[in-house]
């Protein structure tokens, strides 16, 4: 392992990873960038892209390339690794360590996770034994192979009603299996309607997909009414599974980063996770909407937090290394009792000698979190880079608290 120190790693080329590696290239921050398979994910599947605001009517491959050749702009700061993420894990002094299949480790600052879903396997019999022999979750990718021929698709939803309409450009016929009741579908009303009218499409309501059979590669597959019991085989010569998404979350399961039963990470405002200097955009956080704008929303909060924690911790780094006697003041600017207490404050700690570093902590909670800190204006006094005390200056009496501590200095 290279003991070479990134200000900021991205951990995946979706549209939210390379929104912030523009904003990273334009910040100036040594950045590094891993992306096991092709840069901006699902969206590459996409026939057409509408909703992207400034390009409308591109592919998605194409709105990919756009926003990618716009991140290599700024190629010369941005080292870029092909490889599977294999863990994270952060040292005492803060560093994160991420651990990659096939190119060993890499340690960074800062770490934006953007490493989106992939699709959900349900464990029908046959489905993981016919992948990529009859059993698909891409019609874009696979769907010219059925040409003239019959298919199934699973799902109701937006993705699945899509890519059986892509599917009729090809194939003769598509079934669709759909648990709901007839009629009923779970996607956007136009598409719907378009679906339900196309004369490739044959619809099986109330049923699921309880078997996929085949020998060397799919000839059918079992339905199962869900309200009757009933099972029907039908043959078809492949089955498309759109029935949702995954979060490619694995690899932080021994990470300390906090995620959901399903995997997804809960992230705030400003996407950071519980790990300081740990951030989360897109697909693969608890988001209400997943879309490539709002990926790459998330992709420009996350840098900039990121690109802030970086400084912090280098101006923390300067301060703790620096020799001689250093006060550091912690206050909010939205406590005003604590901002009428700031220039005494100042003033008691200079007249005893300390060089003074006041930090808002509305803005940098590096140091002050580290320190255990609660109260809303506190100071720690530092003697040749070792801690001596912490002092929580609540209470009329703050300038005594200042004066009593055990500093080593007249205050």
């Amino acid at each position: 392992m290279s003991e070479e120190i990134y200000d900021l790693a991205i951990l995946g080329g979706g549209f939210g990873g390379m929104t912030a590696a523009i904003y990273a290239g334009r910040a100036h921050l040594k950045t590094l960038l891993i992306e096991k398979g092709a840069w901006g994910g699902q969206i590459n599947d996409s026939i057409m892209v509408e909703n992207y605001p400034g390009l409308p009517g591109l592919p998605g491959r194409d709105l990919t390339a756009r926003v990618k050749e716009h991140a290599m702009r700024f190629s010369d700061l941005m080292t870029t690794v092909t490889s599977r993420i294999e863990s994270l894990s952060v040292r005492e002094d803060g560093v994160k360590v991420i651990t990659t299949k096939r190119k060993g480790s890499f340690l960074a600052q800062a770490v934006i996770i953007s490493v989106g879903c992939k699709p959900r396997v349900l464990g029908i019999p046959g489905e993981v034994e016919f992948s990529g022999n009859g059993v698909s979750y891409c019609a874009t990718c696979d769907g010219e192979f059925y040409t003239d021929k019959t298919v199934a698709v699973l799902g109701a939803g937006n993705s699945a009603i899509q890519n059986a309409l892509l599917l009729t450009n090809y194939a003769k016929e598509v079934i669709v299996v759909v648990m709901n009741e007839p009629g009923h579908l779970d996607c956007n009303e136009a598409e719907g309607e378009e679906a339900l009218s196309n004369e490739k499409m044959r619809f099986v309501w109330n049923s699921t997909i309880s078997s996929i059979n085949g020998s060397d590669t799919v000839t059918g597959i079992t339905i199962k009414n869900v309200l009757t019991g009933k099972s029907t085989d039908r043959a078809v010569d492949g089955v498309f599974s759109f029935v949702g998404m995954v979060p490619q979350t694995e690899f932080l399961q021994d990470s300390g980063v906090q995620m959901d039963k399903s995997g997804y990470i809960p992230v705030g405002k400003d996407k950071s996770t519980n790990i300081p200097g740990v951030y989360a955009v897109g697909d693969c956080t608890d988001t209400l909407v997943r879309q490539a704008i709002t990926a790459a929303g998330d992709g420009c909060v996350a840098e900039q937090m990121a690109e802030a924690y970086v400084k912090e911790s280098r101006a923390v780094s300067s301060i703790l290394s620096a020799p001689g006697a250093q006060a550091i003041i912690f206050y909010s600017p939205y406590d005003n009792e604590g901002v009428s207490r700031l220039q005494p404050t100042e003033d008691a700690l200079a007249s005893a000698g300390y060089h003074m570093h006041v930090i808002d902590i509305s803005r940098q909670r590096l140091l002050y979190d580290r320190l255990g800190l609660t109260d809303p204006m506190a100071v720690a006094l530092y003697e040749d880079g070792n801690l001596k005390r912490t002092i929580a200056l609540t209470g009329s009496d703050y300038l005594h608290k200042l004066a009593s501590s055990e500093s080593g200095a007249t205050i």
